[in-house]
């Protein structure tokens, strides 16, 4: 199995259905393919919260709206040379 897979939501709920039928953890982990620990963390996860979807990260709260990212895109393209510091004074200004 490669590093860092993502499991999608039909396996997912094949798996807890698998759990709930009685098998153990372990051979429910081994019929997939999966990390014994992995399947152990969606199974609790499954039991405190109910459900066993995967949650999307947050990140970083973004600083532009995609009005002002098209208008960045905007003032690069009109003028090749501006740097960076000048178009983020551009962005203030306007």
């Amino acid at each position: 199995m490669s590093s860092r897979h993502h499991i999608d939501d039909f396996i997912r709920s094949r798996i807890i259905e698998k759990i709930e039928e009685g098998r153990k953890i372990r051979d429910v982990a081994r019929v997939f393919d999966i990390a014994h620990s992995v399947v152990s963390r969606l199974w609790k996860s499954f039991k405190t919260n109910g459900m066993c979807s995967r949650r999307h990260g947050g990140g970083r709260v973004r600083s532009t709206t995609p009005a002002e990212d098209r208008y960045i895109v905007l003032s690069a393209k009109r003028n090749r040379r501006i740097t960076a510091q000048q178009v983020a004074n551009q962005i203030l200004a306007a």
